[in-house]
């Protein structure tokens, strides 16, 4: 099924994840040490706080944020609702583990820096929940599973 209602919401917040995602995703397939001693930029390094270096391990996140990426593409660009519930999923279950390790780990960073970070990864989880009810039968105006049983008639 097609999406219907708030199109242009459930895009954009598809795309500013992609775009996000893979930004980050990019910079750490083609520079994967230079991501760990830079990230984000300027005088501020978050991955480089929490050593040792492993290559191994930043490109096996690298290509993992590349895939979400693609996905979350791919859900913008057919809005189709399962492909949609799909990719916001899969970006929950990544934002979730990612946000709660770095709320765990306040005392390598600076208030600047945890206000920083912290509010990135919480918007990698408050998205994919928001695309998640904008994409629901509720938001798109569909008649309940329940009313839909009770008509005799078969839910979308």
């Amino acid at each position: 099924m097609e999406l219907e209602r708030h199109r242009g919401w459930i895009r954009f917040g598809l795309i500013y994840l992609a775009i996000t995602i893979g930004v980050v995703a990019a910079w750490i397939l083609i520079a994967p040490k230079g991501f760990y001693d830079s990230f984000p930029g300027g005088s501020t390094h978050w991955v480089s706080a929490l050593p040792p270096y492993n290559e191994h391990l930043e490109r096996d996140f690298g290509a993992t944020g590349l895939g979400l990426a693609v996905l979350a593409l791919l859900a913008a660009v057919w809005m189709e609702r399962r492909v949609v519930q799909a990719a916001a999923i899969a970006l929950l279950v990544a934002g979730i583990p990612h946000l709660a390790y770095h709320a765990t780990t306040t005392d390598h960073y600076s208030t600047k820096d945890n206000i920083g970070s912290l509010t990135g990864l919480a918007l990698d989880v408050l998205l994919p929940l928001a695309i998640l009810y904008l994409a629901s039968d509720h938001a798109q105006g569909a008649p309940s599973r329940a009313a839909t049983r009770r008509r005799g008639c078969r839910p979308r």
